[in-house]
This record gives C-alpha cells, structure tokens and sequence, in this order.
C-alpha cells in the first residue's frame, strides 16, 4: 500500500508537470484569449511580462487532476470545479480588474456603495466555486448537520486557500513557494497514511508549479489571479479530502488569519524584514 501513494504521488507530480508545462508552450503561441499583448503586465521592476503562465497553470493542473489515476470519482469533480472556477475567475479578474479597489475590504465597500468591480464578482465567484466543490467531496456517514457544518468548513478553506495564495504572488516565485511549502505536508501526511488518491492530488498543484517556476523566478512570466487562485483552491481541495475536521479548522484559522493580517501589514515588508524568510524569497531570484 505504500509503494501505491508513493506511485499517487509521482504519477500526479509528472502530469502536473507535463500537462503544465505542454500547456504553457501552447499558450506562448496562440493565447487562449486575444493576442499577446493582451496578457502582458508590468512587473515591480517596472519590465514587461506575460500572465499566460496563470493559464497554462490552471489547464495543466485541471487536465491532471482529471487525469491522474486513484481518485474517487467526486474527489476528481471537486478538485476540477475548484481549480478551473477558482482559475477562470482569477482570469476574469486578470483581464478586467482595474487595480483601483483592493483587497477584501476594498471590493466589498465598493460593493456596498453599488459599485461592482471585478474583484468583487472573484471574490462571490470563489467563494460559490468552493462551497459547491466542497459538497461534492465524499462524506462519511453522519448526521446532515455534521455534512452541513463540514460543508461551509472545506467550502471556506478553499476558497480562502485560492484567495490567500493570490496575496503572495507579488514576486517572482512566492506563490509556487508558499504552496510547495503547504502542499508538501499534505503529500507527505497522505503517504504516512498510506492514502494514494490524497497523494496523488496534492501532488498535482504541486508538479505544475514546479515546472513553471523557472518562467516564474526568471521574470519572463507569473501566475498573475489565474494561476495563484487556482493553487491555492486545489490545495484547499487536497487539505479538505484529506485531513480530519480538528485539522482542517486550524488549516481555516491559519488562512483566515493570514488573511486578515494582509489588511493590515505588507507581506513584501515582512518578507523582507525577515532574514530567514527572505533568503527563501530570493532564491532562484534575479538580484534587486
């Protein structure tokens, strides 16, 4: 049995990895939405650079998660419900966000004085994408307030998963970092408990961000809404499938904290005001 979740987890790190790797070279020739220039920002460099590693990420992942052998047929549903909702949003948000609201607090005020930004419709959009992923995740016989109450739990940490991934994709190669760096206990906790599928499908995320990372810390390219939701809400998924209620509602409490926090404080200052912290953050990196 656990040489079957150390196999899980091969296979979905390879098909992560070829799938979003295959993906990304489609992408560069023909992006899947207008031209080139359509997915060309400018970095905190102030250099040009291309989303389309977002999309390649969300397809990559979605095709492996869809692909990769052992799971249970509403685990498969939930992890592609999650990945391309919480992706095609981020897009959405890509492609049409005006950058002048911010954060929680900025798209729900400006929603509150009747102003929608496309912040605002990512933001409701994850959150229904994660509630209906999380009642598609198989449940243990129990009572329907149980279900109920797990439900809004896995909903909640999906959903806030994709959104504080997000928060750290402010520098090349910080959001493929912080979910290596949570993705690989859940991979690693899955194969303790001989468990292939959950090995298998936290591996998947896991895979693809590594093969886009050198685009990602070379500045040629970054996950941008698309790519960072979509980590973020297939991890959420993995933790939810995985780890018992105790754990998962310090999973919640850590993301909704997280969260919170970036209210408040720069993660860039914290990084950076953090020897430890920022000699990860600068590995791999392009020098300031």
């Amino acid at each position: 049995m656990a040489q079957r979740s150390w196999l899980g987890a091969l296979a979905g790190a390879a098909l992560g990895a070829v799938a979003a790797r295959a993906a990304y070279t489609a992408f560069t020739r023909r992006p899947p939405i207008g031209d080139e220039k359509t997915w060309t920002r400018t970095n905190h460099r102030g250099e040009p650079i291309t989303l389309l590693e977002g999309p390649a990420f969300v397809a990559g992942a979605g095709a492996a998660a869809a692909l990769v052998p052992g799971l249970p047929g509403r685990v498969r549903a939930a992890a592609v419900l999650a990945g391309a909702g919480a992706g095609g949003l981020g897009a959405y948000d890509d492609l049409r966000g005006s950058g002048a609201s911010k954060g929680f607090k900025g798209h729900l005020t400006a929603l509150a004085r009747g102003e929608v930004t496309s912040g605002a419709v990512k933001i409701l959009g994850i959150g229904a994408a994660g509630l209906a992923a999380a009642a598609l995740l198989p449940r243990a016989p129990k009572g329907a307030g149980a279900r109920l109450a797990d439900t809004l739990i896995d909903g909640a940490l999906i959903a806030g998963a994709a959104n504080l991934a997000n928060l750290f994709d402010l520098r090349p190669g910080r959001a493929i970092k912080v979910g290596l760096l949570a993705g690989g206990p859940l991979v690693a906790a899955s194969l303790a408990k001989d468990a292939p599928a959950g090995a298998a499908l936290a591996a998947v995320p896991l895979g693809a961000g590594i093969a886009l990372l050198p685009e990602d810390l070379g500045e040629r390219a970054m996950l941008g809404d698309a790519g960072a939701n979509a980590l973020g809400a297939l991890l959420g998924v993995a933790a939810a499938s995985s780890l018992g209620r105790p754990a998962r509602l310090a999973a919640l409490g850590v993301v909704a904290g997280l969260t919170a926090a970036s209210e408040k404080v720069s993660f860039t200052k914290v990084i950076a005001g953090n020897p430890v912290l920022n000699r990860l953050d600068m590995l791999g990196r392009r020098p300031r």
